[in-house]
């Protein structure tokens, strides 16, 4: 989650936590004032009804902070997924901008000065038609006739891998522009960023879990198909706290659980993919990242790696 959206998650949770204060005043003034006005008994009632009295009291206060816990988590949740939306929205609005990687009749019309300013959502008009050109009418829909996969080297996959770090981190914006080109590399981030917001949603994020090393050969083997003790290494993320509200989710949540294991089977076949061409720096780079840090995580609830 980029800064932006922690401070207005933040924002957001603490106008609900103010609304329960609010609440919880109101319903213990009520409380205190029906305990003046009401009539006074002689027998007090007996310990069953002083037992009521205090569920009374108590049930309605639980209640409240039941509501304003799960409207923060809400709120956090609505946050990251305004941030992403945001972020691929500006990745959407630059794709137009890039050269076609063949000078196919359809975009010969099209050469943006290189010092344009950025288009927003669209690409630009060209100005005169030239004679073989499609009709103006139908150039918005030239970047859906786009090759449908363009590869790129792993350094900038491995970036993509861990997402920006908000508006400012250019780099990354740009490795993951180029990444989701490519139709499975896109399968596999698409993936990565619904779990990634899910988990946050719980308050789970992947830059509070860091890793235990794994060897690079362990990764090499499990590429390559291997299982057990050879690959148990993997699961090198042990917060028990995120470990135990991960196997909850997968328990109790259906729409996390497919999502979730839509994403370990497309990591999986990035890994069979991408791991025989790295190195080991390049393994531990992408290991780290919060894609791999989210695979580590769910690969060991769902015990993927044996």
């Amino acid at each position: 989650m980029s800064v932006i959206a922690k401070i207005a998650s933040l924002s957001r949770r603490d106008r609900i936590s103010s609304v329960g204060y609010a609440l919880s005043g109101v319903w213990l003034f009520l409380v205190a004032l029906f305990w003046m006005l009401a009539p006074g008994g002689e027998g007090g009632g007996g310990g069953i009804a002083r037992l009521m009295a205090v569920v009374g009291v108590a049930l309605p206060l639980a209640l409240i902070w039941l509501a304003v816990s799960l409207a923060r988590s809400i709120a956090v949740l609505r946050a990251e997924a305004e941030d992403l939306r945001a972020t691929l929205a500006r990745m959407g609005g630059d794709i137009p901008e890039a050269p076609a990687p063949a000078p196919k009749p359809l975009h010969g019309g099209i050469a943006p000065a290189p010092d344009a300013p950025r288009p927003q959502s669209r690409p630009r008009l060209p100005e005169p038609p030239r004679p073989d050109a499609p009709r103006p009418d139908a150039q918005p829909s030239m970047a859906l006739d786009a090759p449908p996969s363009q590869s790129v080297d792993a350094a900038t996959l491995i970036r993509a891998l861990n997402f920006p770090d908000g508006p400012d981190d250019h780099e990354a914006i740009d490795a993951l522009r180029q990444a989701l080109r490519d139709t499975t590399n896109s399968r596999v981030l698409r993936s990565a960023q619904d779990v990634v917001t899910l988990l946050a949603g719980r308050d789970i994020y992947m830059d509070d879990l860091p890793p235990d090393a794994a060897q690079a050969d362990a990764w090499r083997r499990f590429a390559a198909g291997e299982r057990g003790s050879a690959v148990a290494s993997l699961g090198a993320v042990h917060d028990d706290q995120a470990l135990e509200a991960v196997s909850a989710m997968l328990h109790d949540d259906d729409v996390f659980r497919d999502t979730a294991h839509h994403f370990l089977r497309n990591f999986d076949g990035l890994l069979a993919r991408l791991v025989p061409e790295l190195d080991d720096l390049q393994i531990a780079v992408m290991a780290d990242s919060r894609s791999g840090r989210a695979f580590m995580l769910l690969g060991r609830v769902a015990g993927a790696f044996g």
